[in-house]
């Protein structure tokens, strides 16, 4: 090879390099934290899943565990569908639920008064 043809090549080189930094290094990293946690699961450690539901595990097989989401309620989930495991100090999950209550709470006032005013109305209609 001569001067002018590893030249040529050079800009070819210097993008791969920077690919390999910019997208498959941190990639390869991501997927190695992932199995890490995937692997740490253990039995009554609170997930979250990718579908943004929470619960605990009650039991772990290979391809699957069983999450307790509620009381009596049991659900077969896959491993990999595992996003966050929840730690001690982590209070998203009861942050959430008070949000809820108070969104349900709004609404089922909202439901009842529509329909108080459609019984007024419907008994002057009738008077």
């Amino acid at each position: 090879m001569d001067m002018e043809q590893l030249q040529a090549f050079a800009p070819i080189l210097l993008m791969v390099v920077i690919f390999y930094f910019m997208l498959w290094r941190p990639q390869k990293k991501q997927q190695k934290r992932r199995q890490e946690m995937l692997d740490s699961l253990r039995n009554g450690a609170k997930v979250i899943t990718a579908g943004g539901i929470y619960g605990t595990i009650v039991a772990l097989h290979d391809e699957y565990v069983m999450l307790r989401v509620a009381d009596k309620v049991e659900i077969k989930v896959s491993r990999t569908a595992i996003t966050q495991v929840l730690g001690k100090g982590a209070k998203t999950e009861g942050k959430s639920h008070k949000k809820e209550d108070v969104s349900d709470e709004k609404v089922t006032e909202t439901a009842a008064t529509p329909a108080a005013s459609e019984m007024t109305e419907t008994t002057k209609h009738e008077e």
